[in-house]
């Protein structure tokens, strides 16, 4: 078996590719085990580089040894770095993030025997507050799906198909751009199998609007399929096939389309984002009657927890209404 000096490498390169050795066979743990979605672990991945630079110190520059590498951290270490996250402004939820990586890869060395015990042990998560999601009013949305129907040429059949599709479905951006050709409804049916976080599959019922909006996208799908050649046969599987390396829609794309219609309709394009209009489906769907067990199955959430949130955004708006409404309302 070769040897790290068969490959000409220096200490210094060596116990990069160790480590870099180690963060792989943990994300591919976390892929395997957990089901971690791509972006996760490209999240995972971004956190865990700013970690061990955060170790190297400031004085690691090329042809340095680094101060300390991420299985040599202590508790002071991660201590310091989660302070260090606070005073460069990041948000908790960044924080959070960023912090809860550390312990993930800590609690899997540990488990592996790379080291004997885990300095994140101690470590307490950055308070979080919990802020109520942006939600758009229903006069709104129908603007939004107005301005999208006003084209009828294929990038406007597509952003009405996309737009009613996250509204009528609370679908993910990246659920949604990514959606197999093979999820779309069988015939006599009006459901999409979705494959959501965690690997988790759930169904995902279609209005007639979206139903007319998916079939009239269809019949000009074939225009946004890249030219014949390996491309193409990776794009044909997707819903919404784009020429970009990945073979879809990127969310950026999703993004700039609902933004285009924003404007159109006469929006705040700053307000408008395709996650919104997820919220804006499971708190309608509230404000309409729907129990919360219903809506947690429709958006996918694991923990009814998730979900509880959308109650106190309807919660807000039935107090408005009884506030600005009720015959009784003070003055």
């Amino acid at each position: 078996m070769a040897s790290w000096g068969d490959h000409g490498l220096n200490l210094g390169e060596k116990s990069v590719l160790r480590i870099d050795h180690q963060i792989e066979a943990f994300l591919e743990a976390m892929s395997a085990e957990r089901g971690a979605a791509r972006n996760t672990l490209d999240a995972y991945r971004r956190d865990l580089a700013d970690y061990g630079t955060f170790l190297a110190g400031p004085d690691a520059g090329e042809g340095r040894e680094p101060r300390k590498r991420l299985l040599e951290a202590s508790d002071s270490d991660v201590a310091a770095y989660s302070a260090d996250l606070g005073r460069r402004g990041l948000s908790p939820a960044t924080q959070a993030r960023r912090l809860s990586a550390l312990k993930q890869f800590h609690r899997f060395a540990l488990s592996e025997g790379w080291r004997g015990d885990d300095p994140t042990a101690k470590l307490d998560p950055p308070k979080r507050g919990r802020p109520l999601p942006r939600v758009l009013e229903v006069e709104q949305v129908s603007r939004l799906l107005q301005a999208a129907a006003e084209k009828k040429d294929a990038q406007g059949l597509r952003a009405a198909c996309l737009l009613e599709m996250l509204y009528a479905a609370g679908l993910r951006v990246s659920e949604l751009v990514a959606l197999p050709a093979s999820a779309l409804p069988r015939a006599g049916e009006r459901t999409l199998r979705i494959k959501g976080k965690g690997g988790r599959e759930r169904l995902a019922p279609l209005g007639a609007p979206a139903l007319a909006a998916l079939e009239a996208y269809l019949a000009v799908r074939q225009q946004f399929l890249p030219n014949p050649g390996p491309t193409r046969e990776r794009a044909e599987r997707y819903l919404f096939p784009s020429t970009g390396k990945e073979g879809h829609l990127t969310r950026r794309r999703c993004a700039q389309i609902l933004e285009e219609c924003a404007k159109t309709a006469g929006i705040d394009p700053r307000i408008v984002s395709p996650h919104v209009l997820r919220h804006a489906f499971a708190t309608h769907l509230l404000d309409g009657g729907a129990d919360l067990r219903s809506v947690q199955k429709l958006l996918g959430h694991a923990d009814i927890a998730t979900t509880q949130i959308y109650t106190h955004v309807a919660g807000d708006r039935l107090r408005d209404l009884v506030q600005t409404k009720h015959p009784l309302r003070r003055k």
